[in-house]
């Protein structure tokens, strides 16, 4: 299905179901909702069976353009005006939001401006820029020009020149190296399950030392040896446990 949300038309899958909280998946910088693969529906699966919705941002999988060029404050107009659009017109409230990479800093900045979430489950996030995430990015946009990264990733977006350059260039950008969005971490009370692997190239641990550091709710997290930036893809039976586990202490902790 699809919904015209802040004047773009995104595409969107969204799954009854029963019980909650409902799930929301937030991709990464070159994900959509094909690049989920299977793991939406296991996690939901491994749940009882909620609510679930997966979409594409704006320039990305099957969805319509982005604004090019990317401003600085991209995520952030995500995470303020996209997502809270999206969740009233889906009759979303409540959710919980499973993010990778870009996806979980969208969570963070979703409910550090106050959105009521049951809760959030962050995937290599990101709040500062590190050296290692530029330089691995660096590398990804020479991948982009000299490998097959390009005709790979044509398979899952309409406009993957676009959808490239719309993330690596602001990556890239001298402007993105103070993007730092810490100062939201204070006002997330509810509850956070962080993954990565330790072989995540884009990201080090300190982005885990500096949400534990910041939010006021209860946070977890889990380190998965020998994986790298994407855990729900290479490790998703590790991954789906720690969700699993997570969820139901919250549930425990939190009956409503």
């Amino acid at each position: 299905m699809t919904f015209v949300v802040d004047g773009t038309v995104l595409d969107v899958v969204a799954v009854p179901g029963e019980g909650a909280p409902p799930l929301v998946f937030l991709h990464e910088g070159l994900g959509c909702v094909a690049m989920w693969r299977g793991f939406p529906e296991a996690v939901r699966g491994a749940l009882g069976g909620p609510p679930a919705l997966v979409y594409s941002r704006a320039g990305y999988g099957r969805s319509g353009p982005a604004r090019q060029p990317r401003p600085v404050t991209y995520m952030h107009h995500e995470a303020d005006v996209v997502l809270p659009e999206l969740l009233t017109r889906a009759g979303i409230e409540r959710p919980l939001l499973v993010g990778h990479s870009d996806g979980a800093s969208i969570a963070l900045l979703h409910a550090g401006a106050g959105h009521d979430v049951a809760g959030l489950v962050l995937l290599a996030p990101h709040v500062v820029v590190e050296d290692v995430t530029v330089g691995s990015i660096a590398r990804a946009g020479d991948a982009y020009a000299t490998t097959d990264l390009r005709q790979r990733l044509a398979r899952y977006h309409d406009d993957v020149d676009a959808a490239f350059h719309g993330w690596n260039d602001v990556w890239l950008s001298p402007a993105f190296r103070s993007w730092d969005i810490t100062d939201r971490l204070g006002s997330i009370d509810a509850p956070v399950l962080l993954v990565q692997g330790t072989d995540d190239a884009y990201g080090t641990a300190r982005q885990l030392d500096l949400i534990a550091a910041g939010v006021t709710g209860p946070c977890t997290r889990v380190l998965l040896d020998g994986v790298g930036h994407a855990p729900h893809l290479e490790a998703p039976a590790r991954t789906s446990d720690a969700i699993v586990d997570a969820v139901r202490s919250w549930r425990r902790s939190d009956p409503a």
